[in-house]
């Protein structure tokens, strides 16, 4: 299992800034540790440039792996070359993720399941460069019935030296600098793509 928990302490007036994008969130309370399928922000290209909204973590799940009509989403995307996610690659559903740190599956000395999380060793403003979806309807608790939402979820890449030691298949794409959060919301998928790559190794510390 891949990054399924992270946390966002940043304060919604410093993303705004930080990301150069409306606040929109409306009366939202802060979730500083973000579970699947639960709302969180994400900053968006909007009608009137970058705005920061609340979106369900979980995009919709591709229809041949769907057992029943319920769908809990799919928070990570890795194969970028399945039709189901190519249709979803261009700057209109691109986004950014803000986080302050991330979680992995690790176990303690007993064997027991527990997160290993990780931030950056400098410190500054991180996002996961993920995709968006407006207006879904489906399924994603059967005692909730259809429900129409904005979704989002990041894309994973190979894992750098720190998150190896815990995971060592993938880690999710993590983009630090404002140049490639434009590059990341407005460029085409052929550049950028060249962003889907792992973080330098001694770019994370253990919590």
């Amino acid at each position: 299992m891949m990054c399924n928990l992270y946390s966002n302490k940043l304060p919604r007036d410093f993303m705004a800034t930080v990301f150069q994008a409306a606040d929109r969130l409306g009366n939202y309370p802060a979730a500083e540790e973000v579970y699947p399928d639960r709302e969180a922000v994400i900053v968006r290209n909007g009608a009137e440039g970058r705005e920061l909204v609340r979106a369900r973590w979980g995009l919709p799940s591709p229809p041949a792996v769907l057992k029943t009509a319920r769908d809990p989403g799919v928070t990570n995307v890795r194969n970028t070359a399945s039709p189901h996610w190519r249709r979803w690659l261009g700057p209109e559903h691109r986004c950014l993720v803000p986080l302050s740190a991330f979680s992995e599956p690790g176990r303690d000395e007993q064997g027991k399941h527990v997160p290993v999380w990780f931030a950056l060793t400098g410190g500054q403003p991180a996002a996961f460069a993920g995709i968006e979806v407006r207006g879904w309807r489906s399924v994603r608790k059967v005692r909730d019935g259809e429900t129409t939402d904005d979704l989002f979820a990041f894309l994973t890449t190979q894992a750098n030296a720190e998150v190896a030691e815990i995971h060592p298949k993938a880690m999710p794409v993590i983009l630090t600098e404002p140049e490639h959060w434009n590059t990341w919301l407005r460029a085409p998928w052929a550049e950028a793509q060249a962003l889907c790559r792992p973080l330098p190794d001694g770019s994370l510390r253990r919590l």
